[in-house]
């Protein structure tokens, strides 16, 4: 996930007015490729990303971040003190701001962002909350990076949970609901291939004609919904199914998850 937001970032460095990204990872071969991919630099140690980044994204899992925090706070503290302190942008489940703040021992400016795998095709959802700390520059500057791997939406922190459960995990369920189109579509004799095709681009323009219309879902089914007609034969045979209250129970579940994880 950290590649593909810096992979977003070096896309839209002519809106940022350039960007110079490094990374540092504990496999350095994987630091080298993403490096190389990007035209960017690897860093030796996380202690030397932090002291010449202006952006520390912390893509790591959240049992990981406490020892990365911890081996950076030393430079952290001393750039604070020199007043020219890193953003630190993190993207852990069940990490606060405070929490964050915390562990590197001071009021540090940070953020926290929960985006979505389909940043890896510049059509992700970034949620991003901003700690105080952080000025308007900079959180206006951090936003257009974002977006060069997506949609980026300012949220309170206190939502990042459910965000977590609705679109950090719904490419997963969305996925399922694709593979399960393209089955019936198999099903009714389509060839494999064609079925998955008719199955994606139709999830993808039903999207597209939500956030563009601006109408509302059920709205949208309606129109398509004519009486006594094929649709409306199939949406029965999904609510005999349970189908909405299903996936209201699965995002329920991901954000209770995520709650847990805090």
């Amino acid at each position: 996930m950290g590649f593909a937001l810096m992979k977003g970032v070096a896309q839209n460095a002519g809106a940022i007015g350039g960007a110079h990204i490094g990374f540092t990872d504990a496999d350095g071969q994987k630091a080298q490729a993403a490096a190389a991919e990007l035209k960017g630099v690897v860093y030796q140690s996380n202690t030397e990303a932090a002291e010449k980044g202006d952006y520390i994204f912390l893509a790591v899992k959240p049992q990981v971040l406490a020892g990365v925090l911890a081996e950076i706070a030393p430079v952290v503290q001393k750039r604070l003190a020199a007043g020219n302190a890193p953003v630190l942008v993190s993207m852990a489940a069940g990490w606060s701001i405070e929490k964050i703040q915390a562990a590197v021992g001071g009021t540090a400016a940070a953020a926290r962002i929960m985006p979505n795998t389909p940043a890896l095709v510049s059509k992700g959802l970034i949620a991003l909350a901003a700690s105080p700390q952080i000025s308007g520059e900079k959180a206006a500057a951090l936003e257009t990076m974002l977006k060069g791997a997506g949609a980026v939406d300012r949220i309170d922190e206190k939502h990042l949970n459910a965000v977590t459960g609705l679109s950090g995990s719904g490419p997963a369920f969305a996925y399922l609901f694709i593979e399960a189109l393209a089955d019936g579509g198999v099903l009714a004799g389509l060839p494999r291939d064609k079925a998955l095709r008719y199955a994606a681009q139709t999830v993808f323009g039903s999207a597209a004609m939500v956030i563009e219309t601006g109408k509302h879902p059920g709205e949208l089914k309606d129109m398509v919904c004519s009486p006594g007609g094929t649709t409306i034969a199939g949406v029965a045979a999904l609510e005999t199914g349970a189908f909405r209250s299903s996936v209201i129970k699965a995002v329920e579940a991901a954000w209770q998850r995520a709650a847990e994880l805090a």
